[in-house]
């Protein structure tokens, strides 16, 4: 049975690390505005270059373009297949005037560390650094090979980070069968139960730009021709599609954890009330139930009284794994004719099936912290590096684990205003990793 490891106490060492490595890399800014306007990566790399050197471990940085900088090192020992531990550098912008602290200040206040990047994802990264140099220090080193690999350009794809990692230096994971990385392992609460929430699959990515063009005219004048019209008349469409349900292995599992809960059953019918149990997470949760698109950004001419040869939009749209035939299908009829599509990103949804060895690990390392928890797998309805890494086979988790205050509403911080983590929740991230690496 998974789960009955009696508590140990903390390793102080990188508990006490840990805040500080957090803080210093939200003080690093490495906004990424999806261009090339952005500060980079660089500065974030060589600190964590640097720390990784400190205790020995040899980093090497690639850059897809200059300052759009990655980190690779090796760590571990040769018994088995590899491993890989993976965490982004890059943050998305923010709006210091919406905040109520600087977001690049890494401010302390009432048990918390704010920052952009406190949940996506610097934390995992500092709790990773923390916990790899207090082992290293110590001698601890996993026997089974390990990769380390802090990316740039997640949050804008991971096409100027892992995916320039993946395709021009596939030796770097030579040997490398899994690999965990972010957003998981955080809790939720269900009728004042904790229910840790691990990452076993995502969603398909498929940012379009749609583009009609029409006859250029007077606006006071008839025009069978025009663009405007056309192309808000698909907008329309695809923003008011209603999806239909469509239940995913993994899902099925953590709809039936919470079903029991409940004292019902998990069916399409109760699925999303099933997922309103999740309180604030259900934003997140409840887009995986289907496929969704939203509609973004729309350009259009440049005067009132004149119609514009040209009008585009983008449109966020995301495929559940194993529907993205009908996913294409349905979006080209919605679409219709007379319209051009374009990728910005285009990228596969996955899931991994949720057992093996490295599952049983994070239950046991997760409920020998919190006995009294629930574990399950969930679905993810953003994106992460893990989708490149999948393409050289790895089985992928998302595994960063946090223990939240049940009034904490967690998902609405990822990209948000005031984004922030508990401190205790850093330190708690510390000893589960901690023991993960034990099992591994």
């Amino acid at each position: 049975m998974l789960g009955d490891m009696a508590a140990e106490p903390a390793n102080d060492p990188a508990e006490s690390e840990v805040v500080d490595l957090c803080r210093d890399l939200i003080r690093i800014d490495t906004s990424n505005y999806g261009d090339d306007s952005g500060p980079g990566e660089r500065k974030a790399a060589e600190y964590v270059a640097g720390l990784l050197e400190e205790v020995g471990i040899e980093a090497r940085l690639y850059e897809g373009e200059p300052g759009r900088t990655s980190v690779m090192a090796t760590w571990g020992g040769q018994e088995g297949e590899g491993l890989l531990l993976h965490g982004h550098l890059d943050v998305v912008p923010a709006e210091a005037s919406d905040w109520r602290v600087d977001p690049f200040s890494g401010e302390i206040e009432d048990g918390y560390l704010w920052g952009r990047g406190a949940v996506d994802m610097k934390d995992f990264d500092a709790m990773l650094l923390a916990v790899v140099r207090q082992r290293q220090r110590e001698g601890r080193v996993p026997s089974r090979p390990i990769r380390l690999c802090f990316t740039a350009d997640e949050e804008a794809g991971g096409h100027g980070g892992a995916e320039v990692l993946v395709r021009d230096n596939p030796e770097e994971f030579e040997g490398v069968t899994a690999a965990v990385g972010e957003v998981g392992g955080f809790s939720t609460t269900v009728r004042d139960r904790r229910i840790y929430l691990i990452e076993a699959a995502e969603k398909g990515m498929a940012w379009m730009k749609l583009t009609a063009r029409g006859r250029a005219g007077h606006g006071s004048m008839l025009n069978a021709d025009n663009a405007v019209t056309r192309l808000t008349a698909a907008v329309a469409r695809l923003g008011a599609h209603e999806w239909p349900i469509r239940l995913t292995p993994t899902m099925e599992v953590l709809l039936a954890t919470v079903a029991e809960l409940a004292g019902t059953e998990a069916t399409p019918d109760n699925a999303r009330a099933l997922v309103e149990e999740f309180g604030g997470a259900s934003r997140m949760l409840g887009a995986v139930l289907s496929n969704t698109v939203n509609p973004t950004m729309l350009s259009a001419g440049y005067k009132v009284n004149v119609i514009p040869t040209e009008a585009t939009a983008h449109v966020d749209a995301r495929s559940l794994p194993g529907y993205e035939a009908e996913f294409l299908a349905t979006l080209e009829e919605l679409i219709g004719d007379g319209i051009e599509v374009s990728y910005l990103s285009h990228q596969d949804p996955w899931e991994t099936p949720y057992d093996g060895a490295l599952v049983d690990a994070m239950h046991r390392s997760l409920l020998a912290e919190d006995p009294d928890a629930i574990v399950a797998p969930y679905l993810m309805s953003g994106g992460t590096d893990a989708k490149h890494f999948r393409t050289l086979g790895m089985r992928s988790y998302g595994f960063a684990p946090l223990r939240l205050p049940a009034d904490l509403d967690f998902t609405a911080l990822f990209h948000g205003v005031d984004e922030r983590v508990p401190i205790d929740a850093l330190e708690f991230g510390v000893r589960v990793l901690d023991r993960f690496l034990d099992q591994v």
